[in-house]
């Protein structure tokens, strides 16, 4: 009984990991930023990085990261997206690897430490790029807790 209490407060103290959210530029491209709950929930965090993974291969495989030198940052404000292999030239980035239509990825924003309580220090989020009927393709958020079903999250078209 008295190990409990003990490690109650060091759980109490595990950063929690926030919601991001993806989008699609007007170019059909994915983006990321956080959820707007996280925004009025926490404000906006100090951005730190941002890294696209395949989760499919073991380890996960990274498709792209960008980051931010130590001596710069700026707000991740849900008004803003950050573009997939998006070419700012002054900051370190890997190359990007082609994402593949019905594939399922994973985005994580990390933000910079020393933001207020309720800000978590990673904001994670799936999508793939669906194929639609009509051959185009589109940016899909998959929500946390959506079920994956036949058509793997409505990432590949139904047959």
């Amino acid at each position: 009984m008295l190990l409990l209490p003990a490690a109650w407060p060091h759980a109490a103290l595990a950063p929690r990991s926030g919601e991001a959210e993806v989008r699609e530029t007007k170019a059909g491209l994915p983006c990321f930023t956080i959820s707007q709950r996280e925004e009025q929930r926490g404000g906006a965090p100090d951005f730190q990085a941002v890294t696209v993974f395949d989760p499919s291969s073991r380890p996960r495989a990274k498709m792209w990261t960008m980051a931010m030198p130590p001596d710069r940052t700026f707000p991740v404000l849900f008004s803003m997206c950050i573009p997939y292999a998006g070419r700012v030239q002054s900051l370190p980035q890997t190359r990007s690897v082609m994402l593949e239509n019905g594939k399922v990825y994973e985005v994580q924003i990390d933000a910079r430490p020393g933001g207020g309580p309720n800000q978590p220090r990673r904001y994670d989020a799936r999508f793939c790029l669906a194929k639609q009927r009509d051959g185009s393709v589109q940016v899909r958020h998959i929500a946390a807790g959506e079920q994956e079903g036949r058509n793997v999250y409505g990432c590949v078209p139904p047959k």
